[in-house]
């Protein structure tokens, strides 16, 4: 596969050949984020990462995957492997890593994601999925970037699709859990649900807080809630930068997380059981979808199917 790429890099010559009509890929896609003016109006965004499916052809030099193998593609198709971050497998800071979907090769190539019957990607960038975990509970894992340590205390907010996975690591990881949602009707599900110890809690110190409103929003009521060197995470993909307080903060951090951080999140889900609340969707329903993710009333995960529109190789 090394091969392969450095071709798309070097910008030589490729040689198509027709995949054989009986190797199938499954064509499942996860709703990273929709983009939108004031005025409310939507913005045409092609969201084309988090892809799940399996292997049907590898490389001549491939040894760690094989056909048939569930695997997994995230945010990242590219990187320079020489700089530190890509030596010290932190290949998400690399500055000249290459994304999924809108990024470009070194030849000027133009990466187009998984709403394709098959995506040729170097190896490095795949994550295995073990083989008893289902390959629609398995897309909306991809995004997350937790780095919850045991027996802290944990505000997450926002209860959504991504909010409500935190919220299962966190648990896993024996975390005291306080959620803050805009929606007094998700309570229950909280509580219950998900096992959180406290909902719209507004006194005492934080270490940390997981904030995945996607909305602007004022930041300086969430950082006086934190304990001196705590840590606020911006999980929300916003159009306009958000305001901050002029007094010292400590930021560090990646939008996304590198391939074997990711792995070993995928490993521990399956090992702890956890699986998000996912709703299944046709690729006709998405824009509805995006009209309730704008509205806030979601609780689970939307993972597109789109296998039905899928043409056939010949």
């Amino acid at each position: 596969m090394l091969d392969e790429m450095n071709m798309i890099h070097k910008n030589q010559t490729w040689e198509l050949v027709a995949r054989p009509a009986n190797k199938k890929v499954i064509g499942v896609k996860w709703v990273f984020r929709a983009k939108h003016n004031a005025d409310g109006t939507l913005n045409k965004l092609k969201t084309r990462h988090e892809i799940v499916g399996q292997v049907t052809e590898v490389g001549s030099k491939v040894e760690k995957f094989k056909v048939g193998d569930k695997v997994g593609v995230g945010c990242m198709v590219g990187f320079c492997h020489s700089c530190d971050s890509c030596t010290n497998n932190l290949e998400n800071y690399c500055p000249k890593l290459i994304a999924t979907y809108g990024g470009k090769y070194y030849d000027g190539t133009v990466t187009y994601g998984g709403f394709s019957n098959t995506m040729v990607v170097d190896d490095h960038f795949i994550i295995r999925i073990p083989h008893n975990q289902p390959l629609d509970a398995a897309a909306p894992f991809f995004p997350l970037k937790s780095q919850c340590i045991p027996d802290l205390h944990i505000r997450v907010i926002g209860l959504g699709g991504i909010g409500h996975l935190a919220i299962k690591f966190d648990k896993a990881m024996r975390a005291k859990v306080t959620v803050i949602s805009t929606s007094i009707n998700k309570k229950k599900a909280a509580l219950e649900n998900l096992g959180v110890d406290s909902f719209f809690a507004v006194n005492g110190t934080l270490d940390g807080i997981i904030d995945t409103i996607y909305a602007q929003h004022p930041l300086l009521p969430l950082l006086g809630l934190l304990k001196t060197h705590g840590k606020l995470v911006l999980f929300g993909a916003l159009e306009k930068p958000l305001e901050l307080p002029t007094f010292p903060l400590l930021q560090e951090g990646s939008l996304i997380r590198g391939i074997r951080e990711t792995q070993e999140m995928i490993d521990y889900a399956v090992k702890q059981s956890i699986k998000p609340d996912i709703e299944i969707i046709p690729i006709d329903y998405v824009n509805t979808a995006i009209e309730l993710l704008l509205k806030a009333d979601v609780k689970c995960r939307f993972v597109i199917d789109i296998s039905n529109m899928l043409k056939p190789t010949s």
